[in-house]
């Protein structure tokens, strides 16, 4: 990550833009070739650009950033967009994590973790706000069917990878989990891992709901 690191920043404030493009490049963390005040316009620029990285907007007129990410998705599969959103209780989320974006970080953001975002999706990993999966988790957990049967027994988990996997349902990032449990984070993200390719999901978001919707683990 760095200068060489090209992002199309879309958001209809032109305020907010600005000022998300001088701390961008103050900061080191990349180049903003290019803006958009909405996803029609984003889409047109990608006829003539081509970003290593998309900080997407969610609410904006013409079209908004979930649909925008969609069509760009569907046309450039390898793109990679972060979507960048206020934390609104009445938001579908479940939208965000489907909508083939990368990770998700929230306007209220410091700067710190708006770069360690930026710099875990440009590598090729997911990134998702804890304040983000907190809000799924209780969202999904009270939408969840009591129908769906209890598939866990049929999964191979070890006592340690289920531990890991209720750390990860209560919101907790692998650096906490590693404190709790008294493993270094690196075991920690070993054991999510596992888990990833265990329940065949793609990342800690998809894991979450994957884990609630069957019934892996159980939230108070």
């Amino acid at each position: 990550m760095g200068a060489a690191t090209k992002i199309i920043l879309v958001d209809d404030h032109l305020l907010f833009r600005e000022g998300m493009k001088l701390l961008i490049e103050a900061e080191g963390m990349g180049t903003v070739i290019a803006e958009a005040s909405n996803g029609q316009v984003f889409l047109n620029l990608l006829e003539t650009l081509d970003p290593d990285l998309v900080l997407m907007d969610i609410e904006m007129p013409v079209m908004g950033g979930v649909e925008a990410t969609v069509k760009a998705i569907e046309r450039y599969p390898a793109l990679k967009i972060l979507l960048v959103t206020m934390l609104d209780m009445s938001e579908d989320y479940a939208k965000l994590v489907n909508s083939g974006a990368m990770g998700c970080v929230v306007k209220s953001a410091g700067k710190a973790e708006l770069e360690n975002a930026i710099k875990t999706v440009i590598s090729g990993q997911s990134y998702f706000s804890n304040d983000l999966l907190r809000k799924l988790i209780l969202d999904f957990g009270k939408k969840r069917s009591e129908t769906i049967p209890d598939i866990s027994a049929g999964h191979d988990f070890t006592e340690r990878e289920l531990e890991v996997l209720r750390l990860l349902c209560e919101g907790q990032s692998p650096t906490e989990i590693a404190d709790k449990i008294n493993r270094s984070v690196k075991t920690v993200e070993a054991h999510r891992s596992k888990l990833l390719q265990k329940t065949d999901t793609r990342n800690t978001v998809n894991l979450v709901l994957y884990a609630i919707k069957n019934k892996l683990v159980e939230l108070l």
